[in-house]
């Protein structure tokens, strides 16, 4: 339930974002609603997935439920809500969209800005938002009023569409989300094993994190550092699967194995290790008491 739930709510707030920026192009561009449900979806997918683990792991540690139950119960949930939901998305592509036309944003003469802020520079389209790279006028704070013939001027004026004042945090985090998103939809697209190792395999080893619930008797303080390391995995999901990484990865590993199974391997590796580590430390707290 708690996956469906947040799968649902972080798609429709995805839509709404997508929708949005959409709205804002310059020029106005077709686009479908369709396409941008199933690409929110896709995001949602990935956030979902990370979120709904540490969510379940933490609601398992705090209710003092066997271990490796739980874990089990989470990697199989995990992956038949992953795989059950990869397979309507991609039913859903075969689905003819009706194109939508883009939002008219206004006629010749509109002034756009980048914040309401009245020492930001605003830029007037002679032509309106259907010639955005046509004849302009800048006007910069504290500055008399510059005609462009183009917008190929030596001057810094904003980008159209002006930048996305997201803080640097959020915007990182939303691309690893959405570069994980594309290796899984492109995962699917190759069979049904490909997928099964790389979601099976990034599933256990963010399954491999429960240590991390117990490191201290305050559970928001464990539920945040929880949330910290499940973003550095993503992030270094996100890296490892650069194409650059993986030429190195398959020029280092001399095509010992497949490339495409180098990563899943990692994974693997590196949560077999982060569960021993964990029954080490319970076995070394369970002697302590004891001897107590």
């Amino acid at each position: 339930m708690t996956f469906l739930i947040s799968f649902v709510i972080v798609t429709c707030f995805r839509f709404l974002t997508l929708r949005v920026e959409w709205a804002k192009n310059l020029p106005p561009r077709p686009e479908t609603a369709l396409t941008l449900l199933l690409a929110a979806a896709n995001w949602a997918l990935s956030l979902t997935l990370f979120s709904t683990i540490i969510i379940s792991i933490n609601y398992a540690v705090r209710r003092n439920c066997f271990a490796l139950i739980s874990i089990v119960s989470v990697i199989v949930l995990s992956l038949l809500f992953t795989f059950g939901i990869s397979i309507i998305l991609a039913q859903m592509n075969f689905v003819p969209p009706a194109q939508s036309p883009g939002i008219s944003m206004g006629d010749k003469g509109i002034i756009l800005t980048n914040s309401l802020s009245k020492n930001e520079t605003a830029v007037i389209l002679l032509n309106g938002t259907a010639e955005p790279l046509g004849p302009r006028v800048a006007a910069i704070p504290n500055q008399p009023l510059v005609f462009h013939s183009t917008s190929n001027a030596s001057v810094n004026l904003p980008p159209v569409p002006f930048r996305d004042d997201t803080p640097w945090f959020l915007k990182s985090i939303s691309i690893d989300i959405r570069l994980n998103a594309e290796m899984i939809q492109r995962k699917f697209s190759e069979g049904f094993f490909p997928l099964l190792f790389y979601a099976g395999s990034l599933i256990f080893m963010l399954c491999s994190l429960n240590f991390i619930f117990r490191a201290s008797n305050w559970p928001l303080a464990n539920l945040f550092l929880s949330s910290l390391a499940s973003c550095g995995i993503l992030s270094l999901v996100g890296f490892l699967n650069t194409p650059e990484m993986q030429e190195i990865i398959g020029s280092f590993l001399r095509n010992i194995i497949p490339a495409a199974l180098a990563l899943p391997v990692f994974f693997m590796i590196f949560g077999g290790l982060l569960n021993i580590y964990s029954l080490l430390s319970f076995a070394a707290k369970r002697r302590s008491d004891d001897d107590v």
